[in-house]
């Protein structure tokens, strides 16, 4: 991509200014960010959007892929102890409906004791609603990736109509796409 997919812009802000304000309208009880320990440009965007210092949690083995920073998070000892479940969320799906997410949010709170995750057309997606025991139980998992973890849990799945759900941005040609079903979105929503 050039630069961290994190930091591209996004309607007035970047993704990672997108998201955070995004989670915020959901009413999360306790937002973070898990980024590379020695990423200084996340960081920097992250002054930039004046997102709290003891909310930001470091990864110091990000070549571990995703998951390493999912078990960082999940070893973090700043959560509240108030919270029943993590929503974990991926970085380069900003173009994720916000009605997509309410949907999936109603569903994980009808199974409060199980993984929720969307699902469409077969295909399982992100982000995954995850209950405090199974949260908890990624700080020691050994398994290689999300997925391999998943598998042995009892997962919920919640049919969404999202074709947000179909990608992510990982190439330029995917964040022209991500823009392009925003956009239209938006001008439908205009309409």
């Amino acid at each position: 991509m050039g630069k961290p997919k994190l930091l591209l812009p996004w309607g007035q802000t970047s993704i990672l200014g997108h998201l955070i304000r995004r989670w915020k309208e959901l009413r999360a009880d306790q937002i973070t960010v898990t980024c590379a320990a020695r990423d200084l440009t996340v960081c920097a965007e992250l002054d930039r959007l004046s997102f709290p210092q003891q909310n930001r949690i470091a990864n110091p083995d990000t070549d571990r892929g995703m998951f390493s920073s999912i078990i960082c998070a999940a070893q973090w000892h700043g959560w509240r102890d108030s919270l029943s479940h993590w929503a974990i969320v991926l970085g380069d799906q900003p173009h994720i409906r916000s009605d997509t997410l309410e949907q999936l949010l109603n569903f994980a709170a009808k199974h409060p004791q199980q993984v929720c995750q969307p699902s469409r057309n077969g295909k399982k997606g992100h982000p995954v609603i995850v209950p405090k025991p199974v949260f908890l139980q990624i700080g020691k998992s050994t398994s290689a990736d999300l997925k391999e973890f998943l598998a042995g849990q009892e997962v919920a799945q919640c049919q969404c109509n999202d074709a947000g759900q179909d990608f992510d941005i990982d190439r330029p040609e995917d964040y022209q796409q991500a823009l392009a079903l925003d956009e239209l979105r938006a001008k439908g929503t205009r309409s």
